[in-house]
């Protein structure tokens, strides 16, 4: 089978995947209902729609972020939240949501993108003179770190209780109830970010010969760090912002595709985004489908789907290591 079959049919899965985000929930809308004037129209929308591109969105970034890391760290287990973005962006919201900065979405939002603006300038700035990417990722521990125990230090002292629930509810991510204006908000930045990434490709395959290989091919690693950096720092903060935290799609992603397209760096990254947006939009739709009166978290579920699939990998890593 061709490559340019595997992707088409990875593009048609993603496809079925959207349809299904719009007829699957606690109402189940059948496609005959998205003609005529059946009233249950307007669920589709007004909600659905909005949702389910968000989805698309949300999961290209993390599954094209997650692709892009792995080859850019040479580290299978390398995921969007290892660079401290998801974590700043995180604190940002918590801190709008706690402290009261700025007003509704849009100021929840600036704040989120905020964080991850900062994280990216911190980041960008601490792996400046580096020569190897284990700096890259040592800088993002230490981001990631300090923005975890700030938002809990925030959730900590907040004096409103009703502020306590909602940022916890938000920081376990979801799509519920996001609209057309979040779409708005956020695409461009993932837009943007996503174009960045996808131009890291012949970089990515020459750093994977090693970095003395990679500079005498002509690959320029600072360009690429940049690269790295500003795309998933403006792709995966504009999702957290709008979505909240939502994590192993990034990790999950290239695994499963790595065999069916090739380890080639560059070869993986547009099927890790159509990989990612169809992980998200399933993911959704069976938590809409969860039984009871509410909504099961997104984060929640990929929490639930990924923690299993990085335990798998690492046993399978370090099995590698005795043998």
């Amino acid at each position: 089978m061709s490559r340019a079959l595997r992707l088409g049919l990875l593009a048609l899965l993603t496809a079925a995947l959207f349809a299904l985000s719009l007829m699957a929930g606690k109402q189940w809308i059948p496609l005959d209902a998205w003609f005529g004037h059946d009233p249950r129209w307007a669920i589709i929308a007004e909600l659905r729609i909005p949702r389910a591109v968000l989805g698309v969105l949300l999961g290209a970034a993390l599954g094209l972020s997650g692709a892009v890391l792995q080859g850019y760290l040479r580290n299978p287990l390398a995921d969007p939240t290892v660079i401290g973005v998801s974590s700043c962006a995180a604190l940002g919201a918590v801190a709008s949501i706690v402290l009261g900065f700025g007003a509704g979405w849009l100021g929840q939002f600036g704040w989120a993108m905020a964080g991850a603006g900062g994280a990216m300038a911190l980041l960008a700035m601490l792996t400046a003179r580096a020569e190897t990417p284990v700096v890259f990722v040592l800088a993002g521990t230490v981001l990631a770190s300090l923005a975890g125990a700030l938002t809990a230090f925030l959730i900590s002292i907040a004096p409103n209780p009703y502020a306590i629930a909602e940022a916890i509810d938000w920081l376990m991510g979801a799509l519920t109830d996001r609209g057309p204006d979040d779409v708005l908000m956020a695409a461009p930045f993932i837009g943007a970010g996503v174009l960045l990434m996808l131009f890291t490709g012949p970089a990515l395959d020459a750093l994977a010969l090693g970095e003395d290989a990679a500079r005498s091919l002509g690959a320029n690693l600072g360009r690429l760090r940049w690269q790295v950096v500003i795309g998933t720092g403006l792709a995966v903060g504009a999702g957290v912002a709008v979505t909240g935290v939502v994590g192993f799609v990034g990790l999950v992603v290239p695994h499963l595709l790595r065999p069916v397209f090739g380890a080639k760096p560059s070869a993986l990254l547009v099927p890790s985004a159509l990989g990612g947006a169809a992980l998200t939009l399933a993911a959704d739709s069976l938590c809409r489908l969860a039984p009871g009166a509410g909504e099961v978290r997104l984060g929640v579920a990929m929490a639930l789907i990924g923690a299993p699939f990085f335990l798998a990998l690492l046993f399978r890593e370090g099995a590698k290591q005795w043998r």
